[in-house]
């Protein structure tokens, strides 16, 4: 879907004087965060309950790189579904949210046969434009090889009101590798009674496989277009919400079990198209979107990965 609107006045490339204490359109700041994964094998004895069929000793994913620039990084790893198992990884931006000038790049990239699940400590936050109305700008880029298992379940995204600013994500999968993920994101605070009436916010997803797309949108929010408010498109919901799913071997089985176990609403609905499986929430209840996607995850993830759903520990915090 692709919605015209005035267009986000982007962030230009930092002169070597701008720095974060400036207090006009120059100011820039800038955070990255890269990491990678690789699927090895250990050196050491094992038991014989440790080996596999072949008799060799299962793959342990290790996060083999991790750099960072600014306030942008990761925990240790952690392995709460045995060593063996995906590896979980918690990105940590210490602010909390992003103000104007905001320039977060992350980047990561499995390896073939690796496995990880990326999240977040706790939902973050747009906060309002400054006076000179810059944006902020948030852009995410994942790579998955060959017969790795990606799984990107970021906590909730809250946009408060006047918020400005652009937010990517692409995911590029290469031969047969599997990924599920999904983005939440709640408008306004309206448990304080603001909510989201102005501000602009633009969000672009790409799903590629060997270089060719499967999945490309685009989506404009901006209260002031008619599409905000109108039965047609947004109808004043301040919570929106998409789950996907890559590498399903029976789709059909899939979105059957999702409409048989989760509760039936006309908030949500599911389809696939092109080998990729979508789930949309449209409402006004975060904790819903939240506990619907959760529910989605743990139903599809056996039926992707062979395992059980884990929840990260983070998220009981």
């Amino acid at each position: 879907m692709t919605i015209h609107t005035c267009p986000i006045q982007p962030l230009r490339p930092a002169a070597a004087e701008d720095s974060g204490h400036r207090f006009d359109a120059g100011r820039h700041w800038a955070a990255s965060l890269e990491l990678g994964f690789e699927s090895r094998q250990e050196g050491h004895l094992l038991d014989a309950m440790q080996l596999d069929a072949s008799g060799e000793a299962p793959p342990i994913t290790r996060m083999t790189r991790a750099r960072h620039e600014g306030p942008l990084r990761v925990q240790r790893p952690f392995y709460p579904e045995g060593k063996h198992g995906c590896c979980h990884v918690y990105l940590l931006h210490p602010p909390g949210g992003l103000v104007s000038g905001d320039a977060l790049n992350i980047r990561a990239r499995l390896d073939s046969n690796s496995h990880a699940l990326l999240t977040t400590p706790a939902a973050a936050k747009l906060y309002k434009a400054d006076s000179h109305g810059v944006a902020w700008a948030q852009h995410t880029t994942l790579s998955v090889a060959d017969g790795a298992t990606l799984e990107w379940l970021p906590q909730e995204t809250l946009a408060f009101d006047g918020s400005r600013g652009e937010q990517t994500t692409s995911i590029h999968l290469t031969g047969e590798a599997r990924c599920v993920g999904w983005e939440i994101l709640a408008l306004g605070r309206p448990a304080s009674d603001l909510p989201f009436a102005t501000g602009l916010l633009e969000q672009r997803f790409e799903l590629t496989r060997d270089g060719k797309p499967l999945w490309q949108e685009r989506q404009t929010l901006d209260p002031a277009h008619p599409r905000f408010k109108g039965k047609w498109g947004q109808g004043g919901a301040t919570v929106q919400a998409t789950l996907w799913a890559v590498g399903l071997e029976d789709e059909p089985e899939a979105i059957e079990a999702l409409r048989e176990t989760m509760p039936p609403s006309h908030r949500w609905a599911v389809t696939r198209r092109r080998g990729v499986l979508l789930l949309r929430y449209l409402g006004n209840e975060r904790n819903e979107a939240w506990n619907l996607c959760q529910q989605a995850w743990e139903i599809l993830r056996p039926r992707l990965t062979g395992k059980p759903a884990h929840v990260p520990r983070i998220w009981l915090t």
